[in-house]
């Protein structure tokens, strides 16, 4: 069945596998490039085809599980972890340290190996991506610690934009909260992020970041979480802070566990959340 012959019906197969938590919109694409996606019986080949209420899909040969409700928890990440599904190196990751029990979820953005603090994860495909979007302009917030001489006027200058090694950054709220000798305390909020923005910008600045940790991405906050610490988001605060969620469209199958997505299937469009 594809998007021409089925006149319009049921939901694109792209986004009722990333809603299902399959993996990333991009990453299900190249699932069905690589053969590895099929629906009822016949191999899907054009992220473009469209699930009907009737429709088997087979992912890897596994039927693909009814999507829940849709759900999001605060996570508070220790520093050395990376965030994706698979790491080639075998470093430890942040889905292998959830606890038992959890769904299959996908994070919101990405939290680098050294950075700490919220990490948004959900079992809903689309809602991430959703939520990583620059157009959000959802603030993402961090405590910074630095080694360096700390010039306050430069870091007030970076809310008009910034450049350095010829890579153009957009604003960012920066201030000095403590000094102590050559290490100080930032606080740094930007609403749209490059790969390792933050530090980059430091850098920049002739400062070692030593330490980052994000307290807030939008309007969830890292509050008091400890350490590897999972909290989920109540229902009624999910509908009120993201409106507009969509019920899933039901399919025909069994409550399978499906396959796991490919390293890297969180996605995260502005690199590491800017951090």
């Amino acid at each position: 069945m594809t998007a021409s012959d089925d006149g319009g019906k049921g939901e694109r197969i792209a986004k009722v596998l990333a809603r299902a938590g399959v993996a990333s919109r991009r990453d299900v694409e190249r699932m069905i490039a690589e053969g590895r996606v099929r629906m009822n019986n016949a191999l899907v080949e054009h992220p473009a085809t469209f699930v009907g209420p009737s429709d088997l899909v087979l992912v890897d040969g596994k039927p693909v599980t009814e999507p829940e409700r849709t759900r999001v928890w605060r996570y508070h990440k220790p520093d050395g972890l990376v965030t994706t599904h698979r790491d080639p190196q075998d470093r430890p990751t942040v889905f292998a340290s959830l606890p038992e029990g959890m769904p299959r979820v996908l994070s919101v953005g990405r939290l680098d190996l050294n950075s700490e603090g919220l990490l948004l994860l959900t079992n809903d495909g689309a809602l991430a991506r959703q939520l990583e979007l620059p157009s959000n302009a959802w603030v993402r917030r961090y405590r910074v610690r630095v080694f360096g001489v700390v010039d306050e006027a430069r870091l007030a200058a970076l809310a008009k934009g910034s450049e350095f090694d010829g890579v153009r950054y957009g604003p960012i709220e920066a201030g000095l909260d403590s000094r102590k000798g050559d290490n100080a305390w930032l606080t740094v909020s930007l609403r749209e992020g490059k790969n390792r923005e933050i530090r980059r910008v430091m850098q920049g600045l002739n400062l070692h970041v030593s330490r980052l940790i994000r307290t807030g991405y939008g309007p969830f906050q890292l509050g008091t979480l400890k350490r590897g610490e999972l909290e989920e988001v109540v229902g009624k605060v999910l509908r009120e802070q993201v409106p507009g969620l969509s019920a899933p469209v039901r399919r025909r199958t069994k409550p399978t566990r499906h396959a796991e997505a490919p390293s890297g299937a969180s996605v995260d469009p502005t690199g590491e959340s800017g951090e």
